[in-house]
């Protein structure tokens, strides 16, 4: 387990290239929503996502996308539109385009959005973003029950050792993609990141006369730093919950709830709550937090369950047909070529 954790953090630093700009939530959050999801896991995911250092693990690794920034402009253009949605005020994404229309994969998103005017570079991909994430941990996941298996039944000893350090190297994977999505779904939590308000009020109808400072930072970074705290998160998660139906519903449905949050953060501001120390303002960074803490412990718990239904190797194969002794685990996992 160590090994993996090793792995984890040799990768962290090669994909570092700058330390960049925070973005939502700050260090602080982006930590406490990594935290507080894994330590939250049930019992049945694999031991090295709840052995003690996991979850700190997680912590750090779920502010890579920020910490990451800055690398280049083709890195910035690639990645950056992956942590918002630009929803108008109608819910559209774009003229005829809400949540629940969203098309599943980004080659259809963007058809859909240059026929309307725009393009995802300037509405953002964040629903895809959780979505492939998801996805790969699920394979990722695949992966380590067929890796597990194989490694607990092979007697050749070359093989054998070739297993062991593969899962290793899955494991460091696994958390790795774990921390991505970490990222991802805590920036769905962050109203100032599903919405165009997203750093003061962008609209000119302003009726309830909004401020339109910059928000953005100050809300999910300094003000979350000075009044919330890992316990607080804990204690507001929602408890457990299944995910039902279709995956691509939950997310939009997700991130829509998010948005519907904007104009009462709007209101906490023109109370002045948003003041870093200020109670009100911090409850409020809290709750969203323990929402994006318990998105997160769900999808992980769904891409767990799901992942037993995969395929995975080349030839390719089910995870079932792999543990029931059903194909040549060595070349699906090894190669032949």
């Amino acid at each position: 387990m160590k090994s993996a954790r090793r792995l984890a953090v040799a990768l962290m630093v090669i994909l570092t290239a700058a330390p960049g700009q925070a973005a939502a939530w700050g260090a602080t959050g982006h930590r406490m929503v990594g935290v507080a999801a894994v330590e939250d896991l049930p019992a049945e995911l694999p031991a090295f996502l709840r052995d003690r250092s996991a979850a700190q693990d997680i912590g750090e690794l779920s502010r890579e996308l920020d910490r990451s920034k800055g690398a280049g402009r083709a890195h910035a253009v690639s990645l950056d539109p992956g942590h918002f949605l630009n929803v108008s005020d109608d819910g559209t994404l774009a003229p005829g385009l809400r949540f629940e229309a969203i098309p599943p994969d980004r080659e259809a998103y963007e058809t859909a959005l240059r026929a309307a005017g725009t393009s995802a570079w300037k509405v953002g991909w964040l629903y895809h973003s959780i979505l492939e994430t998801q996805q790969q941990l699920t394979k990722d996941f695949a992966m380590w029950r067929v890796l597990h298996h194989a490694a607990a039944i092979e007697r050749n000893p070359s093989r054998r050792a070739w297993y062991r350090a593969d899962l290793r190297r899955r494991e460091a994977l696994v958390l790795q993609t774990l921390g991505r999505l970490s990222h991802y779904v805590a920036d769905g939590a962050q109203p100032l990141h599903v919405t165009t308000h997203y750093n003061g009020w962008a609209a000119a109808e302003n009726l309830e006369g909004f401020t339109r400072n910059r928000i953005h930072s100050v809300f999910e970074g300094e003000l979350v730093a000075a009044g919330v705290r890992q316990e607080d998160v804990r204690r507001a998660m929602p408890p457990r919950a299944d995910i039902q139906g279709a995956l691509e519903a939950y997310i939009s449905g997700y991130l829509s709830r998010a948005w519907r949050e904007v104009p009462s953060l709007y209101r906490l501001e023109k109370t002045g709550a948003l003041t870093p120390g200020d109670p009100r303002g911090a409850a409020y960074a809290r709750d969203r937090l323990g929402v994006g803490a318990g998105a997160l412990r769900d999808l992980v718990t769904l891409a767990w369950r799901s992942s037993s239904e995969s395929r995975v190797g080349w030839p390719e194969m089910t995870v079932e047909d792999a543990l029931a002794g059903r194909h040549d685990l060595w070349v699906s996992l090894y190669g032949k070529d």
